[in-house]
């Protein structure tokens, strides 16, 4: 049996999945009524979170259909798919803790596999207490998360041309909202203003949604050779 100091370790995971997926879960209601607001309708919307489920490749996705209409779909399709492969990252490092379990198991665990959930779970300093703080959070998030798109989704139909009320540029914000806390080190920092500056610069020049597949690139190469940190180190 698992002693007292397990047992509190996994009660706090779940306090921590619970409280981190209500938060997130708020997001869904900006993400649905942005997502109307680009030209998806209800159910579209709904599909999309169902189906993705992973909070910034949505909004990047939404992102460049609302400014460049049908004819960025494969930019932004790129764009979100990009954004996506951090989770083949989160993947291989939750492994070990998810997959002692059949098939079906491991494709629900993979499905939940997000920021937040690869987040808690590595916060836990007990094998057991990660895997509850793993499931708990993904859980949570998916059902409130897809709850919350229906119903920005609703709001944003209700609202007839959301662009009136200055949502059609709203998804940049909110997709900045989600990046802010994790620029902490300068490496994330510099990246970031550097790909910033890249899109700028590319915005007149490109088709809708390729500045950002650009500064994606540009992101990489930085962080391949991690240029940044190697000046910070020497510093």
């Amino acid at each position: 049996m698992p002693g007292p100091d397990v047992d509190a370790s996994i009660r706090g995971a779940r306090r921590d999945g619970i409280a981190v997926g209500l938060a997130t879960a708020a997001y869904g209601i900006s993400f649905g009524a942005l997502s109307v607001a680009s030209g998806l309708d209800v159910w579209q919307t709904c599909f999309l979170s169902l189906v993705m489920f992973t909070g910034g490749s949505q909004f990047a996705l939404v992102g460049v259909i609302g400014a460049g209409g049908a004819a960025a779909g494969g930019s932004a399709i790129a764009a979100a798919a990009l954004l996506g492969v951090r989770n083949v990252v989160y993947g291989m490092r939750m492994r070990p803790v998810v997959s002692e379990h059949g098939l079906a198991h491991r494709v629900a665990a993979a499905w939940l596999t997000i920021d937040e959930s690869t987040a808690v779970a590595l916060a836990q300093d007990d094998e057991r207490a990660a895997r509850v703080g793993f499931w708990v959070t993904g859980l949570a998030i998916f059902v409130g998360w897809n709850l919350t798109t229906l119903l920005g989704a609703l709001i944003g139909d209700a609202l007839g041309d959301t662009r009136a009320y200055g949502l059609d540029a709203a998804a940049a914000a909110a997709f900045l909202g989600l990046l802010w806390p994790r620029l902490k080190r300068v490496q994330a920092g510099a990246t970031a203003v550097l790909a910033a500056v890249v899109a700028t610069v590319a915005t007149p020049v490109l088709a809708p949604g390729l500045p950002v597949l650009v500064a994606a690139v540009v992101a990489v190469v930085v962080g391949w050779f991690d240029l940044f940190r190697r000046r910070e180190a020497a510093g």
